[in-house]
């Protein structure tokens, strides 16, 4: 096969030296609401195209490659007093895989563990290219499972204005869960 960033020939999708090269991550960080924080491993310019693989068959090894060079290294430096629950936002299966399960099974270490099917939106609405305004008048009601009393981080693939992050923080909040930050592949507005 080629890999999609060079087109060189390679054993994986995007080949090793793109990956040493082109996907180095940085961190990056934005305040959300009053000391809640968002991190995020790359600007969206620097993966939009990969971002959007998440729509096509090939997408989850994209993610897989994604998530290892960046939230795996998170995960692999991160301690805390506790375990810590990683909730990936809206984590449906679209084109046969989750893009943010994967992001959140990258996550899992010492001190982190994902929890799947526990923040579900009951609105689909899609939201790329929408502005703010749009998104708080279409918000995406977040179910939460039994999910009481624990430490959280929410992660996804992107942030844009925040919306989504906040509503599913609140909804966490609602049954007394504590979110300490959230964590993004990509920031647009970096």
């Amino acid at each position: 096969m080629r890999c999609l960033l060079c087109e060189n020939l390679s054993f994986q999708i995007i080949c090793k030296t793109c990956q040493a090269t082109l996907l180095v991550p940085s961190f990056h960080k934005r305040e959300i609401e009053d000391g809640f924080y968002n991190y995020s491993f790359y600007t969206l310019s620097e993966l939009e195209d990969l971002i959007s693989s998440k729509y096509y068959f090939f997408g989850d090894k994209v993610f897989n490659i994604l998530a290892k060079l960046s939230f795996e290294k998170f995960a692999s430096n991160f301690e805390f007093d506790k375990r810590v629950i990683v909730i990936p936002i809206d984590d449906h299966t679209r084109h046969e895989f989750s893009h943010s399960a994967i992001l959140a099974h990258a996550l899992k270490s010492k001190f982190i563990q994902p929890s799947y099917n526990t923040l579900r939106a009951s609105n689909i609405v899609k939201y790329a290219g929408r502005d703010k305004e749009f998104r708080e008048k279409n918000p995406r009601r977040f179910k939460l499972t039994n999910f009481y009393d624990k430490t959280t981080i929410l992660c996804d693939d992107i942030i844009t204005t925040g919306a989504t992050i906040t509503e599913a923080k609140k909804a966490l909040e609602k049954k007394n869960n504590k979110v300490l930050f959230s964590l993004t592949l990509a920031d647009a507005k970096l």
